[in-house]
């Protein structure tokens, strides 16, 4: 997808709208998310609370009854309460999933879950969330919505996988990262949206677009994470601003730098990133590296580029107040990190 440049005036994009109009919706799937995290076992509900109730804005879900209400649906969406539930669970999981491979510090500005109660406990944790999130599929009879959060389940998967495979290759190329975000990050947001308005009897037309919206609003979404991680804070990321080199985590900023000091920087991309030496000085000159060669601005054109197309996809939808507020979500998903 041919890139936007910031010169051009952008909007700036808020969240506030959609989730003033879905308030009473997501307080309906925040009541069913604290009934259906409870157990018998008690460090269960405890964990799972710990990184739920420290949620932000739910985009996720609130994708879900955004996109029902946005194809139509006015009075009864007990079904896409339940299926925004659901995507609230298994996104929780493979965040406690993915804390324990990675080794992160924080999660959603808190002390990460496994550093509290360990790594096996998260793990299960997050078994019990997807199991959950199956209970809560099966209950609204949607077989077509339980076909698409299945896939979306694997496909998350998969691309874990392949990012564990690949997040320390700096010969990684742009497509292959986009591929492993579409599938890590974006694949979720695109089934939130998608099972959203099957969940509200939406036609086909209808489920095609917000599915691409949702899709390229995660490929906005993560591609501006990447940006912030060498220019934002915590209180934004919801973790440690440079957590991904730290971590010797390949990202677009990062493959777009040493793309271009090839040849100059060759020995500090090799000793940092396929070695995994660093030091604590090498976030700084990282950081000057990115932002200087304009790495971190060409990811934001990108992000930007891809908001553009999730707000053309919504143009297959009626206009209104949900679509307008989904069309603002998209320039927030990016003006975040501008």
């Amino acid at each position: 997808m041919d890139a936007v440049t910031l010169a051009e005036p952008r909007m700036k994009g808020d969240v506030e709208p959609l989730v003033r109009l879905a308030r009473a919706d997501m307080s309906a799937v925040d009541r069913l998310i604290v009934a259906r995290m409870q157990s018998q076992v008690p460090v269960i509900p405890l964990l799972a609370d710990h990184i739920v109730a420290a949620g932000g804005k739910r985009l996720r879900p609130l994708l879900t009854v955004a996109a029902a209400r946005a194809a139509g649906a006015t009075s009864d969406i007990e079904a896409p309460i339940k299926l925004a539930a659901a995507v609230e669970f298994i996104h929780t999981a493979t965040l406690l999933h993915d804390d324990v491979v990675d080794a992160s510090q924080l999660r959603r500005g808190k002390v990460a879950a496994h550093l509290i109660w360990g790594a096996p406990s998260s793990v299960l944790v997050g078994d019990f969330l997807f199991a959950r999130a199956f209970e809560l599929m099966v209950e609204t009879g949607q077989m077509r919505a339980l076909g698409i959060l299945a896939r979306a389940s694997s496909v998350i998967a998969e691309g874990e996988v392949l990012q564990l495979t690949r997040a320390h290759d700096l010969n990684l190329d742009q497509e292959t990262y986009l591929r492993i975000i579409s599938a890590k990050t974006a694949e979720l947001f695109a089934a939130a949206a998608e099972a959203g308005a099957v969940g509200a009897g939406a036609g086909d037309k209808t489920v095609e677009a917000l599915r691409s919206y949702g899709l390229n609003l995660g490929l906005a979404f993560q591609l501006a994470d990447d940006a912030l991680d060498y220019g934002g804070s915590s209180d934004v990321l919801g973790k440690n601003a440079g957590d991904d080199f730290h971590e010797g985590k390949v990202t677009m900023p990062l493959l777009l730098a040493a793309s271009r000091t090839r040849g100059r920087e060759d020995a500090f991309w090799e000793r940092t990133i396929n070695r995994g030496e660093r030091t604590e000085d090498d976030f700084r000159r990282a950081r000057e590296l990115i932002i200087g060669t304009g790495a971190v601005a060409t990811t934001l054109d990108t992000a930007y580029a891809y908001a553009d197309a999730a707000k053309i996809a919504l143009k297959a939808l009626p206009a209104g107040e949900w679509r307008a507020a989904l069309e603002q979500l998209a320039d927030f998903a990016v003006s975040r990190a501008a």
